[in-house]
């Protein structure tokens, strides 16, 4: 089995035919065999029986039903283990993600890429969305330290042991060109056409977007500082520690010159950026350890072992 698409689902039905018969059109002229694995993520419409009566007519077809909605990073794990291709491609079951583009993908994996994300072009989305998109792509990428500029496209391709080594919890699932890269794979990027969404509704709203916040400081966290945490800590601890230390020598020179520092509100904040800078280097310490007593796979990172006989 050479190419395995997963798609995760979540009350999708009146798309589902059709992106069963574009998509194994595509994945039938490429050579080594292919499976279309479906993921119901808590689906409440008829998409589960639709999938189902795929699968009953394509024994090609995978229907993989998670118990209840789950989130999409979730339904990508669970797609992944079930899914036997050397090379997984990932869309969305709601036709933006053109599924004729894919070709593009796998020809750059055979290339020597190690994941390829596609770059929508000529986005069909409402131009707040868009802004939205620009700003968060332009975040994550200062964060990470590497250009992204689709960093949200849900059509991917990568080989099995990049989604061996990729992080899926939360909602991680948007930043997984940046954990490949982080991790040394070659990742790429491609432009692809995008569709208007012809069925349903859209899932993003506001709250997304102040969740993506917080996943972004997951993002730098994990991808520079995943190793050593106390450089990222014990920093902010310093200055934080290094700014109430300054604060607290110019009171006590004013007390050794008769000046009442007593009921000086900034005496209570010298001792207050203390405090919190030595916790700060305190967490950094503990989570040394965490990573230290976790262990280290030593074959981590290593693509390929020459060795003359």
């Amino acid at each position: 089995m050479r190419v395995s698409a997963v798609v995760p689902v979540l009350d999708e039905e009146p798309t589902l035919d059709e992106l069963h018969r574009r998509l194994s059109a595509v994945l039938a002229a490429a050579p080594g065999g292919h499976e279309i694995v479906f993921v119901n993520d808590g689906s409440r419409d008829g998409s589960l029986a639709r999938m189902q009566g795929i699968a009953a007519r394509d024994p090609r077809v995978v229907v993989v039903d998670l118990r209840r909605h789950a989130g999409k990073t979730r339904a990508l794990a669970a797609g992944f283990a079930e899914a036997r291709g050397e090379i997984l491609v990932t869309l969305d079951s709601d036709l933006q993600d053109v599924p004729e583009e894919i070709p593009k993908l796998l020809a750059r994996i055979d290339a020597g890429a190690d994941f390829v994300t596609g770059r929508k072009q000529s986005r069909r989305d409402p131009w707040t969305r868009r802004l939205a998109s620009r700003v968060f792509n332009g975040i994550v990428s200062l964060l990470a330290g590497m250009r992204v500029r689709d960093v949200n496209s849900g059509l991917k391709a990568m080989r099995r042991e990049v989604a061996d080594e990729l992080p899926l919890h939360g909602e991680l699932h948007r930043f997984l060109p940046v954990f490949a890269g982080a991790k040394g794979f070659r990742v790429e990027e491609v432009d692809v056409a995008h569709e208007p969404r012809r069925h349903g509704r859209s899932r993003y709203g506001w709250s997304r977007y102040a969740a993506g916040f917080f996943d972004s400081a997951t993002v730098l966290l994990l991808t520079r500082f995943g190793t050593r945490p106390l450089h990222f800590f014990g920093c902010f601890g310093l200055l934080v520690a290094s700014v109430g230390a300054a604060v607290l020598a110019y009171l006590a020179a004013g007390w050794l010159f008769g000046q009442w520092i007593g009921g000086r509100p900034l005496l209570l904040f010298g001792v207050l950026a203390v405090l919190l800078g030595i916790q700060c280097v305190f967490f950094g310490l503990l989570a040394e350890l965490v990573v230290v007593a976790h262990g280290r796979d030593e074959r981590a990172g290593v693509r390929q072992v020459f060795r003359r006989e």
